[in-house]
């Protein structure tokens, strides 16, 4: 997934189209990369199975924007003086700046559409991921340091 491209071409995704990771654990189906939108965005679907999410983390280079599907997530954000429980048609913003985290409360699992502008990156970086995890799960510091590379500060999921 090349991000460098200058112009973007007008396209169309089929349902259920679009390349496909395993992001520890986690469906992403690309609508759109940031190589295909010249950088402007990317767009995906994430698949999060029961009890899975997205370690609390914070991007330098890009916001994210979340819109929940089918599903309930609990969504922490730095500076809330509490965890919001989101349901279907619900929606949360990720500013770049500030540490969040998310996580699927439920008993089946959760779709979302992810919203990233610009795209800096951040599907290279779950290529990466996807690829250091293809044979076995590496140990955290591997998956911290490809995080960094793209500007994402991690931690570690609590034990």
């Amino acid at each position: 997934m090349d991000a460098k491209a200058t112009t973007a071409e007008p396209f169309v995704r089929e349902p259920a189209a679009g390349s496909t990771l395993n992001v520890l654990g986690i469906t992403h189906i690309y609508k759109a990369t940031g190589a295909e939108t010249a950088g402007s965005f990317s767009l995906w679907e994430s698949v999060v199975p029961p009890g899975a999410g997205a370690p609390p983390h914070t991007h330098a280079r890009e916001d994210e924007a979340f819109y929940v599907l089918s599903g309930e997530l609990v969504i922490e954000c730095e500076g809330d003086s509490a965890p919001h429980r989101v349901a279907p048609g619900g929606f949360f913003f990720g500013a770049r700046g500030r540490r969040h985290a998310i996580r699927n409360v439920g008993d089946k699992p959760a779709r979302l559409l992810v919203f990233c502008a610009p795209s800096c990156g951040l599907d290279q970086m779950f290529a990466e991921l996807d690829a250091a995890t293809a044979a076995g799960m590496p140990e955290m510091g591997k998956l911290v340091a490809i995080a960094a590379k793209y500007g994402v500060a991690s931690e570690a999921p609590a034990a």
